[in-house]
């Protein structure tokens, strides 16, 4: 057995308290979602709060059907767009990490370049609006500055150069494989844990991405994502609130305000909270391995 040194206890010593920092933040925010609406207001955030009450999600349960078709078009968005956005990286990245492809040089500048420039808000709106035509449509939530990202693409190139054995990958070509046999049946099964790693990295854009449907979806509400119609809820709340305090209404009454945003923000984690832990064994392999190395 080997001799646990005084490096591996100060490790594990920050490694829990950072775990600890993480842990923290949402155990509050869970706690608070079940507290009474006034011990908040009155108590402020407490782990220990004096009364307990499930009335902000009884308040989203009455907005059910909206919140389940909201889930459900949360769940398509981020499958079909994290599905194309690996299927594009991967080949993309596969392409640029070919000796002796012509342009290479050029289309891996291309891709670099988009990681430090950008056309910015107004023209991506105007060309995606006026050219493409996505406003009010599912591909409103799929293609802008989603579906692929140039980081992605740079860090899965640098995995296929730098950790798969290219006497494998010459091996294959000279038993007559195509490039295309190769990269899915050598590069792609011997690349799971960066593949993992993307596809984490893109169902977590896709499920928390909401400023496309605020910008691309202005009159068909029936495609809004879980977060689209979690923002536009707090956004009524406040509404709501702001006019009660002045008495020009008396729709806020009843509302946990306070509480209702905590329980928001539970519903809008809890499906990557329970999926991470499939998939975290190949996060820091991925990382690592697909890490730019100079």
């Amino acid at each position: 057995m080997r001799k646990t040194s005084g490096y591996d206890i100060l490790i594990n010593t920050v490694m829990t308290v950072i775990v600890i920092f993480c842990v923290i933040p949402l155990a509050l925010l869970l706690i608070s979602s079940l507290t009474d609406n006034s011990t908040l207001i009155r108590n402020g955030y407490t782990f220990f709060p004096e009364a307990w009450s499930l009335d902000a999600y009884r308040y989203l349960v009455n907005s059910g059907s909206k919140i389940i078709r909201s889930y459900g078009m949360s769940f398509l968005v981020t499958g079909l767009g994290t599905g194309l956005s690996i299927l594009f990286t991967t080949t993309l990245a596969y392409a640029i990490s070919v000796p002796g492809l012509p342009g290479r040089k050029f289309l891996t500048f291309f891709v670099f370049f988009t990681m430090l420039f950008n056309g910015g808000l107004v023209p991506t709106y105007l060309m995606y609006t006026g050219t493409f035509h996505i406003k009010d449509t599912l591909m409103g939530l799929l293609l802008p500055n989603l579906l692929v990202r140039a980081y992605y693409v740079m860090m899965m190139r640098s995995y296929f150069i730098n950790s798969l054995p290219q006497e494998v990958i010459e091996a294959a070509r000279i038993d007559g494989a195509s490039e295309f046999q190769t990269f899915t049946k050598v590069a792609i099964p011997m690349s799971k844990p960066i593949i993992a790693t993307v596809i984490l990295f893109t169902m977590i854009m896709y499920w928390n991405d909401w400023q496309n449907g605020l910008y691309y979806l202005s009159r068909k509400t029936s495609l809004y994502t879980i977060q689209n119609l979690l923002n536009r809820m707090i956004q009524e709340i406040q509404f709501l609130s702001s006019n009660a305090v002045v008495g020009q209404s008396n729709a806020a009454q009843g509302i946990p305000s306070g509480t209702v945003r905590m329980a928001i923000a539970v519903i809008g984690i809890l499906p990557i909270a329970v999926i991470y832990p499939f998939v975290q064994k190949n996060f820091a392999k991925g990382i690592t391995m697909g890490a730019v190395k100079g």
